[in-house]
């Protein structure tokens, strides 16, 4: 399996360079590199002059220290990645759109429906909940610590922590 490691946000803006403070709102982005996915983060001032192109973003804020922690994208920016992952064919992302289906799933948001085999793969037939819409699924059969690696390096990505 493909390693995709994250890095922790260094609390500074990936483009100044400039201090983060607690309760300040940044952009958080993920940018496709040769290796996989990027996490940047950005704070206001520059990604109003200079956003860079990214893969996806969100706006969030700075964690306040010894304050509960908490998901920092909401359910949309999920399904918004999940639905612009369908066509790709790296298996780091094909992983990573899994486990965010299992989450998804989790959350009461996409719901299984049926597997077959397709090109010796298992694909997952999917459907969310609201609007019916039906999605494939690569099963790449990860097993256990696979998938707690890789549900690592999803929350790596969406949970804001810069310190």
């Amino acid at each position: 399996m493909e390693q995709w490691q994250v890095q922790r946000g260094a609390g500074k803006c990936s483009g100044s360079d400039k201090e983060l403070l607690p309760d300040e709102e940044y952009y958080a982005a993920l940018i496709e590199t040769q290796d996989g996915f990027e996490r940047k983060d950005y704070c206001l001032e520059y990604w109003n002059e200079h956003a860079p192109e990214t893969y996806c973003f969100w706006k969030t804020r700075v964690p306040v220290k010894n304050a509960k922690k908490k998901m920092f994208v909401d359910d949309g920016i999920l399904i918004n990645i999940f639905e612009r992952l369908a066509n790709e064919d790296e298996s780091v992302k094909i992983n990573f759109r899994f486990v965010l289906a299992l989450i998804l799933m989790r959350k009461r948001i996409l719901k299984y429906e049926d597997s077959k085999r397709i090109d010796e793969q298992e694909v997952w037939k999917m459907r969310f909940v609201r609007d019916k819409k039906t999605h494939n699924v690569i099963n790449p059969q990860l097993n256990d610590d696979e998938i707690e690696k890789v549900s690592q390096e999803l929350n790596a990505v969406l949970h804001g922590e810069v310190s």
